[in-house]
């Protein structure tokens, strides 16, 4: 959509905090369009409402670009490849395509001990050497927490991550499996093997071990990570992932919206089934709606917190150019065993 055009298209917009399933009060969720003319004064406008005929032009391009879909035949390699095509992705860009996702502790505050500004470090001995052995809690229960992030990249959440959580007990166990990836991270100058320990992991490779026992972790976070798994093995990452929170813990998750725009742009011939595409180097996406995502935690036995859709407005005010954005931000917790009658 273009220059005059903008305005008259989102004028029928109600653009408004929903009444249930708000996300949190903060600098990234706040910024609401109440007058079409001010659309293109920011580059970022929050809560979306669609309208019902903007979820029927939305699903009828989702269904016009996936009627034709690659053969069976040539879907394998997306799947036996993915980790080279993410490899290449990653000595092509090295770490200059994605931005530090500062906005993790606004939306995702769970990373922080409570006790994150408290004492300072006193991490075990084995992490000081590099040794990526477990991370044994010794220290302030407050002022402590181990995460997983899963499908870290190079590093877009772990320094943010990191750089908070040095000054407490933490430790962060961050995993991917492009060995590329994994290099860029460990090459990084924040990087600190005694708050980090970064590891080549396969998460679809159910044999194969992690650095910690089952039931030990208090956080994972999965940030645009699931969706570049096959959709008929997400079930089976998700349930084996969770085995290894604590009562307690919690399954932190952001991801793909279903008619996000990047779905929506899609030539025919990129689907391989419905919602999951690939892209032109060979890297693959899943585009979630809300009851997929519950499904997919509740399955693994784990209790909704939080599960929104996050509709947003992305602009180019260079180009005036609105992008409809759709991400799905979630939080699901282990629960307690029942107390003995």
């Amino acid at each position: 959509l273009r220059g005059a055009k903008v305005a008259a298209v989102f004028i029928r917009f109600s653009m408004r905090l929903k009444s249930s399933g708000g996300r949190p009060s903060a600098p990234l969720g706040s910024r609401i369009l109440t007058n079409p003319d001010d659309i293109f004064k920011h580059n970022m406008w929050d809560h979306v409402q669609w309208t019902e005929e903007d979820r029927e032009i939305a699903r009828q391009k989702a269904e016009e670009n996936s009627c034709v879909r690659l053969p069976l035949n040539e879907q394998g390699k997306f799947i036996t490849a993915a980790c080279q095509c993410w490899d290449q992705f990653y000595e092509t860009h090295q770490d200059k395509f994605f931005k530090d996702r500062r906005w993790l502790f606004l939306e995702f505050p769970e990373l922080l001990p409570s006790g994150a500004k408290g004492q300072s470090t006193n991490m075990c001995q084995g992490h000081q050497q590099g040794n990526p052995t477990h991370h044994h809690r010794n220290t302030d229960p407050f002022n402590f927490q181990e995460i997983l992030e899963v499908g870290c990249g190079v590093g877009n959440s772990v320094f943010p991550i990191v750089n908070n959580i040095k000054e407490t007990d933490s430790f962060l166990y961050c995993c991917d499996f492009s060995p590329r990836a994994i290099q860029l991270v460990k090459d990084h100058s924040d990087y600190n093997d005694s708050v980090c320990h970064a590891f080549v992991h396969d998460i679809c490779d159910k044999m194969a071990t992690f650095p910690f026992p089952p039931q030990s972790l208090d956080v994972i976070l999965a940030v645009f990570v699931l969706s570049s798994i096959h959709p008929e093995r997400l079930q089976g990452v998700v349930n084996h992932l969770s085995a290894y929170l604590k009562h307690g813990g919690k399954f932190l998750f952001r991801d793909y919206g279903r008619y996000d725009f990047s779905q929506l742009r899609f030539k025919k011939g990129r689907c391989l089934s419905e919602n999951f595409y690939t892209r032109g180097d060979g890297t693959c996406v899943y585009f979630f709606t809300k009851e997929e995502v519950h499904n997919l935690f509740s399955k693994a036995g784990l209790e909704e917190i939080q599960n929104l859709e996050d509709r947003r407005l992305q602009v180019n005010r260079g180009k005036k150019v609105v992008m409809r954005r759709v991400w799905m931000q979630s939080k699901y917790g282990k629960p307690y065993p029942p107390s003995p009658s």
